[in-house]
């Protein structure tokens, strides 16, 4: 199979879906690798290394699309790449398409199949592919909530740790999953009072025993929300529906009843965002002011560690690209049930329960299109 990877245009956003050590493994399997020049630079890979492990160079993206059977990315494709995209070619990248009503319709109009890493499930409950993105916004989410807390960022001048002698800062982590728990660690870490609110009971029972109760557990309800909204520096929203929106939690009314100053990173903006107010920004503008409260917004977040990101999240999706260039995406999803759950769109048909119901749209089963296909 031919397979190409691109240079990353979504604005800042410097990881790249392939290194030079996944395009030797893709080549030692017999396939064809083609790169974009200068496509890992911003992950600090050299075109040079991308050559010695067998991949072709290409200056243009087009020559990739156009010849290519499978597209590895990291982000949805931009508007300026939607067109280059054309019928049976297979999308491997992120997708979250529940906050894309635009790209879900050109991917459906244009028959892309699109893989989205999030929604390869291979057992219940288990997002390998998410996962190490996941543990990367979660423990940037504190890092950048404490440097937007300065006061010279417009925050409320709060020190997350305190001093002996001045109370410490208090964060809100809004879910227990991933993203939550690694922002609890890097918060408690940095000596922050910290409450976590989660919806199933199990989970928060984990929490504390791995925390050895230095966090406040809360089942996740109105009244608690409302309760930590207004004692709280800096309220980190990391829910996740697996491939369909966020759940709005925080109205902005809500605001009126934190702090001046206060912070609110919500991580799950890239699935529609938690917070009402909320609306992506990028890393060379990431907040903004609603109602004397500071919103970070980024909708890739790990891309600011990217050499870090692009070798967490490829060292997960190498297994599975391999699998699909050498099974054909037809075979690896009837194969693999991770494979077929990632599967959001198949030849113009919306195969993600969690994208059709946010859009109201009709959807199919992945293995029913399958079997109908014969082999």
């Amino acid at each position: 199979m031919k397979i190409g990877s691109v240079t990353e245009v979504k604005r800042q956003e410097y990881r790249v879906g392939m290194t030079p050590g996944c395009a030797g493994a893709y080549t030692r399997a017999g396939h064809h690798v083609l790169i974009q020049a200068g496509a890992g630079l911003g992950a600090g890979f050299t075109d040079q290394e991308y050559t010695r492990a067998g991949a072709h160079i290409c200056d243009t993206p087009e020559e990739i699309y156009a010849s290519c059977e499978m597209i590895v990315k990291v982000k949805e494709p931009m508007p300026s790449e939607v067109p280059l995209l054309r019928d049976g070619q297979i999308l491997f990248t992120y997708l979250h398409l529940a906050a894309e009503e635009t790209l879900t319709s050109a991917l459906l109009e244009q028959g892309v199949s699109g893989v989205a890493y999030e929604t390869v499930e291979p057992r219940p409950g288990q997002l390998p592919l998410l996962r190490p993105m996941s543990e990367i916004a979660g423990r940037l989410s504190v890092q950048e909530g404490a440097r937007f807390l300065e006061r010279p960022q417009g925050g409320r001048g709060v020190l997350l740790g305190g001093i002996p002698g001045v109370e410490k800062g208090k964060i809100a982590i809004l879910g227990g999953g991933v993203v939550g728990t690694n922002a609890a660690k890097i918060a408690l870490g940095l000596g922050a009072q910290v409450s976590i609110l989660d919806v199933h009971m199990e989970r928060l029972g984990y929490l504390d025993d791995i925390f050895q109760g230095r966090l406040t557990t809360l089942s996740s309800n109105r009244s608690h929300l409302e309760m930590v909204l207004g004692e709280s520096d800096l309220v980190i929203g990391a829910v996740l529906v697996t491939g369909a929106r966020a759940p709005r939690l925080i109205t902005r009314s809500d605001l009126q009843h934190m702090k001046r100053g206060a912070v609110i990173v919500d991580v799950a903006i890239d699935q529609g965002g938690c917070v009402e107010t909320a609306r992506a920004t990028t890393h060379d503008d990431p907040v903004y002011e609603v109602d004397g409260v500071l919103h970070y917004c980024v909708a890739n977040m790990p891309g600011a560690v990217s050499r870090t990101s692009t070798q967490a999240l490829t060292a997960v999706t190498l297994p599975y690209g391999l699998e699909i260039a050498s099974l054909g995406l037809k075979e690896a999803a009837r194969r693999s049930r991770g494979i077929a759950l990632g599967v959001n769109t198949y030849r113009h048909h919306l195969t993600c329960p969690g994208v059709a119901q946010a859009f109201d749209l009709p959807h199919r089963d992945i293995q029913e299109l399958l079997d109908e296909e014969g082999s």
